[in-house]
């Protein structure tokens, strides 16, 4: 076994590699560095679209497309990703996700035109559905004692809740002081290091059984999430009126039906419903679709309020969000780490909603001469509290003891919910804003400040239903996490359950540190006993 191995083909029955705990973490490094690159596309684009437009003379329309090409290849492949990383080891496609991510940004960054643009971020959406559960998986099979998986899931969900402010004030800085070509290329700086770091520090794994690709199930699946993901982009351009907007979603939901009924009968499912049996993963997965829902849309709408209301650059806005991203990464270490094996997820995720949804309601309040440290900085802070508390735990305990075979699709799961939550939100938020602009005009046309008083109005209309998606978060999270008990000894159907298949770090017995993960971690020992009851 190589002295550089991380993500092994063998386990052992206790003790720890002492070769491999002098790497792993720069494995963390790694395999966090490779998910900046994906959650930094969320926003990092968005801000250099305005440069990007007046350099290749494209339309508002294909502006759009810049966009929805990413979300589209991104969002309907997550789950097939998955599946792939499960079948062909997690190492193959960590490594052909980031060197695909990479080429495709450098072809993005040198593009001469719109068509080129486009197509090149729907491969980047393509190799990001690869990529982000291949790392996600990787995490979970790297990380199994439970103190060190605190640890890890605290920095990498401190970076998946932060990446989309971060994405904002990096893509302030590369359009105002390089230009907007450096908006992609900057993953290119990024994938070298990530490359070289997987190739030495990751090793090749395959799980003694390997799943077989549902085809059936690929084509329903990612056709449904297609679907959902194109008529909530749909509504946003041309609205909820439009027949593409209701037809692509009421075929979207046809389709993920029919995908979740073949799935109780497929021989090898895409998604094994077992994955959702468990209260505390449904819950998990669940927190993470509504507050991304929440989420997005604040960091949009709130981007224009400093730019277009206070007049700040491109670049100070950016800044303007450091705190938020301080306190996020804060929150998120102290609630991996000490908040959440101390309280469980049923005290910790439903508080976060409840500080990110104060927060929310506090920036309703912004006038048009709001100061920022007054009035600006507060709400922020709350909210990168709360969703300090949320992202990190809810990644966790999606991930906490999923069998080695089913690591890579239980990881797109949680991508999938984050990326569907996204869509919802951007579509959902800029048509509430646009119809909330359209209503104050017409009550206040005599008014002549009516655009700035319309558009302020709009941002607080925003951020009452962005606090009501937390609010939401708060009911079915409070409804759906287990009471914290005592964990008992692992049961026959737990261990068989738990113990990964040929592919996890030798370091801890898999049973054992369930069920360590149900005592300190403020999991439970009987979830791993009913994942074992639900047929496969």
């Amino acid at each position: 076994m190589s002295s550089t191995s991380v993500d092994t083909v063998q386990t052992r029955p206790s003790g720890q590699n002492p070769a491999q705990s002098k790497h792993r973490w720069w494995a963390l490094a790694v395999i966090s560095l490779a998910q900046l690159m994906v959650v930094l596309d969320a926003t990092i684009v968005n801000i250099a679209l305005p440069s990007a437009q007046k350099a290749l003379d494209f339309d508002n329309n294909g502006r759009q497309w810049v966009v929805t090409a990413y979300s589209l290849a991104f969002g309907s492949l997550l789950l097939l990703g998955g599946r792939l990383a499960d079948l062909f080891g997690r190492r193959t496609t960590f490594i052909i996700g980031v060197a695909g991510f990479a080429a495709a940004s450098a072809v993005g960054g040198a593009a001469n035109g719109l068509t080129m643009l486009v197509i090149a971020r729907a491969v980047q959406g393509l190799f990001a559905a690869l990529l982000a559960p291949s790392a996600l998986s990787l995490l979970t099979t790297t990380f199994t004692d439970p103190k060190e998986r605190a640890k890890a899931f605290g920095v990498f969900g401190a970076l998946s809740g932060s990446g989309a402010a971060i994405g904002l004030v990096l893509g302030g800085m590369l359009t105002e002081y390089l230009n907007w070509r450096w908006t992609l290329y900057v993953n290119d700086v990024l994938a070298a290091p990530a490359l070289i770091g997987a190739i030495l520090l990751i090793r090749q794994s395959v799980p003694a059984k390997r799943p077989q690709l549902d085809i059936p199930g690929v084509v329903l699946v990612s056709g449904g999430l297609f679907s959902i993901v194109y008529g909530f982009a749909n509504a946003e351009t041309h609205g909820w009126g439009n027949w593409m907007t209701w037809g692509f979603l009421t075929t979207g939901a046809a389709l993920l039906l029919a995908f979740f009924v073949w799935q109780t009968r497929a021989k090898n499912p895409v998604l094994p419903l077992r994955l959702l049996a468990d209260r505390d993963r449904a819950a998990s997965l669940s927190a993470l679709l509504i507050s991304n829902a929440g989420m997005f849309g604040v960091f949009l709408f709130l981007t224009y309020y400093l730019q277009s209301t206070l007049g700040y650059s491109p670049v100070k806005s950016g800044v303007a969000f450091l705190p938020l991203v301080g306190t996020l990464m804060v929150m998120s270490q102290s609630a991996t780490r000490w908040l959440v094996p101390r309280l469980g997820p049923k005290v910790a995720v439903p508080f976060g909603t409840l500080l990110a949804a104060s927060g929310l309601v506090w920036l309703t309040r912004l006038g048009m001469h709001s100061g920022y440290a007054a009035h600006v900085l507060p709400p922020m802070l709350l909210l990168g509290a709360g969703l300090g508390l949320v992202t990190p735990t809810a990644m966790s305990y999606a991930t906490l003891g999923v069998r080695a075979d089913d690591q890579g699709v239980a990881s797109a799961a949680v991508s999938t919910t984050q990326q569907v939550g996204g869509a919802i939100s951007t579509a959902l938020l800029n048509t509430l804003a646009a119809s909330a602009v359209a209503d104050y005009v017409k009550g206040h046309l005599t008014d002549p400040l009516v655009q700035e008083k319309a558009a302020l109005h709009s941002y607080s209309v925003v951020y009452w239903w962005s606090a009501g998606f937390f609010a939401v978060a708060l009911i079915v999270t409070v409804l759906m996490f287990r009471r914290r008990r005592r964990a008992s000894a692992p049961t026959e159907d737990s261990r068989a359950t738990a113990a990964p298949e040929a592919d996890t770090v030798g370091q801890t017995n898999p049973a054992a540190t369930l069920s360590s993960a149900g005592a300190d971690d403020s999991g439970w020992a009987d979830a791993a006993a009913v994942r074992g009851r639900i047929r496969d």
